[in-house]
C-alpha cells in the first residue's frame, strides 16, 4: 500500500479524485455510488482491510481513526461517508443528491442515519471481532442479525409514505445512496429481504441503475476472486 504527502501533492496538481477504499466496504460503496452518479473519475487505492492496512502509519496520516473511505481531492483530504458526500454535494452540485422539497430532505437525512448510525457501525468488522472474541464466534452472527433487522423494520416503516420507484420518490437522492450497500451486506448476515417487501423492492430498482452496478463489490479492483460468482 502507497500512500502519504507524495500522493497527495501529486493529486494537488491534476486535481484528480483519489479514493481509498475496499471492495466490500459498505461505507466506500456509498461514495463509489455517488462519484458515479455525479460523474467524478477517480484513482481507486484499494485498502486491504483484513491485511490491517487501515492501521498503516501512512493511511492514520490521511484518517487517524484508521476507516475508510478517505477521499483526496487536491489538497483537501476528507474521511467519513457522510462528509465525503456532502462535500461532493456542495462542490459538484450537477445530478444533486437531495431534493428540493425540506420535508423530503429531511427523511433523506434520517435514513442515511439509520444505516449509518444504527446499523453499519454495530456490523463492521472490528465490531464483530470484538464480539467475537469477548463472547463467542457463534454470537456475531446473531448480533448483526438482530441490528441489521431492526434497522430494516424502522426503515420500512420511514418509508412507507415517501417511496417511489426510489427511497424518496422516482429519482436517486441521498438515502438510495445509503441504502443500497446495507441490503448488500444484510445477504452476508441471512437477513431475509423478504421479511421488508419495500425495502426488497427498492433493492431491485437499485439493481438495475449503472450507477449503482458499477459500484457494486464484486466489480471493484481489488475484489477477491474467490468472491466472485461463476455461472
Amino acid at each position: 500500500m502507497a500512500t502519504g504527502s507524495g500522493e497527495r501533492e501529486a493529486a494537488t496538481k491534476e486535481n484528480k479524485l483519489i479514493l481509498y477504499s475496499y471492495w466490500r466496504s459498505s461505507c466506500s460503496y456509498r461514495v463509489r455510488i455517488g462519484l458515479n452518479l455525479k460523474g467524478l473519475k477517480y484513482e481507486y487505492k484499494a485498502i486491504n482491510l483484513l491485511k490491517g492496512e487501515q492501521r498503516d502509519p501512512e493511511f492514520l496520516k490521511l484518517n487517524p481513526i484508521g476507516y475508510i473511505p478517505v477521499l483526496v481531492d487536491g489538497d483537501i483530504v476528507l474521511a467519513d461517508s457522510f462528509a465525503i458526500l456532502l462535500y461532493l454535494e456542495e462542490k459538484y452540485p450537477h445530478h444533486p443528491f437531495l431534493p428540493h422539497d425540506i420535508h423530503k430532505r429531511a427523511i433523506n437525512y434520517q435514513a442515511a442515519n439509520i444505516v449509518s448510525s444504527s446499523i453499519q457501525p454495530l456490523q463492521n468488522l472490528e465490531v464483530l471481532k470484538y464480539i467475537e472474541d469477548k463472547v463467542s464466534p457463534d454470537e456475531k452472527l446473531a448480533w448483526a442479525k438482530y441490528h441489521i433487522e431492526k434497522g430494516f423494520t424502522a426503515l420500512e416503516k420511514l418509508l412507507k409514505d415517501h417511496a417511489g420507484r426510489y427511497a424518496t420518490g422516482d429519482e436517486v437522492f441521498l438515502a438510495d445512496l445509503f441504502l443500497a450497500p446495507q441490503f448488500s451486506a444484510a445477504t452476508r448476515f441471512h437477513v431475509d429481504m423478504a421479511d421488508f417487501p419495500l425495502l426488497a423492492r427498492l433493492s431491485k430498482a437499485y439493481s438495475e441503475v449503472p450507477a449503482f452496478q458499477e459500484a457494486m463489490p464484486e466489480k471493484q479492483p481489488d475484489t477477491p476472486s474467490s468472491a466472485l460468482v461463476t455461472p
